[in-house]
């Protein structure tokens, strides 16, 4: 149990990419569950899933990770496992909708949808916290050392 909340409990960088990620994922997790900033809220985001053939269990996962998880990960708790559900969304959303579109985002509304670039940054900030953990100011660090 050691291994899985064991950091480098000095590490800045990690804890930048734990609170930036968070930070990010967090605000889509309240647009799906809560429909603040211009989302769907939760109705909304499992009629959508589900009008993407996304069945309802899936859509309440991503909903979790991008909310529970996303405010886990802020505070470095369970931060592999939160990490890991995020990368999980990530690639889900790159294989399952996004990667028909191309790379880039949608900037100037010239393609069909959303390209896959979002989500590979996304994914390349929780990778490093699945291997390495929350690094410094964390739950987990704490929790290590007990």
């Amino acid at each position: 149990m050691r291994s899985f909340f064991a950091t480098d409990g000095s590490s800045l960088v990690l804890t930048l990419q734990r609170t930036v990620l968070a930070t990010v994922i967090l605000a889509h997790g309240l647009q799906k569950a809560f429909g603040w900033f211009h989302g769907f809220g939760f109705r909304g985001t499992i009629a959508w899933f589900g009008s993407i053939n996304v069945p309802a269990a899936l859509a309440l996962l991503v909903i979790l990770a991008e909310t529970v998880g996303a405010a886990a990960l802020f505070a470095g708790a369970a931060t592999r496992f939160a990490a890991a559900g995020i990368a999980l969304v990530m690639i889900g959303a790159i294989f399952l909708w996004h990667l028909p579109n191309g790379f880039y985002m949608n900037w100037g509304g010239s393609q069909k949808g959303e390209g896959i670039e979002f989500f590979v940054l996304a994914l390349a900030l929780a990778l490093p916290l699945v291997v390495r953990g929350a690094g410094a100011l964390s739950v987990d660090g704490v929790l290590a050392r007990l």
